[in-house]
């Protein structure tokens, strides 16, 4: 009987794991042939995009439901900035204006994990092979109503780019508080799992 039982469950879990590698970043992509402006940036972008994919593995409820204080995020709340924040840096390099203020109330865990890892993947394309005079082109622009402020891309470095890095390792400190570590065979040096 307890055959029966094992198969549909190892199969489900198969599955399911199989999902999970469809998404963008469960292992960071192959490096550069070249150390180009536009290809150490998108390398930056698939760092976060392979911690903020293994930061976010399999959130329960309560992981989502947590927040270190009774005045900071939750992390759910911290999935919705972190989305916000891909947006912008996938939008820069077109200078796209980022509008403001941003609805993400309908969005669920599940959206906001895989939008957030769709966004970074498609900035780090767009940055890919970029020379350092298509920067000058590059805009972070925030626009409420019709009116827009432009910024240099500099401020998307170390602001949104800077920040994501930032948010992905609090919600890594906060599953484990809330009783759900990462996988600890996470190599963020070589971007793999340490088993595979």
């Amino acid at each position: 009987m307890k055959k029966y039982i094992v198969l549909p469950i190892l199969i489900l879990t198969l599955q399911m794991q199989a999902q999970e590698k469809q998404l963008p970043y469960y292992e960071i992509p192959d490096y550069p042939e070249d150390y180009s402006p536009g290809n150490v940036v998108a390398r930056m972008i698939d760092g976060l995009g392979f911690r903020y994919y293994w930061a976010t593995e399999g959130l329960a409820q309560k992981d989502l439901d947590y927040k270190a204080s009774e005045e900071g995020r939750t992390v759910f709340e911290t999935l919705q900035h972190i989305y916000g924040m891909s947006e912008m840096i996938m939008n820069a390099p077109g200078s796209k204006p980022n509008v403001r203020p941003m609805d993400l109330s309908a969005l669920t865990y599940e959206d906001l994990r895989k939008g957030t890892l769709n966004n970074l993947q498609t900035a780090s394309q767009l940055m890919a092979g970029k020379s350092a005079a298509d920067f000058e082109n590059f805009k972070v622009i925030f626009q409420r109503g019709e009116k827009q402020t432009p910024y240099p891309y500099w401020n998307m470095i170390n602001g949104m780019l800077s920040d994501c890095i930032y948010h992905a390792g609090q919600i890594t400190m906060m599953r484990r508080t809330s009783g759900n570590p990462i996988n600890p065979n996470i190599s963020v040096f070589n971007g793999r799992l340490r088993n595979n």
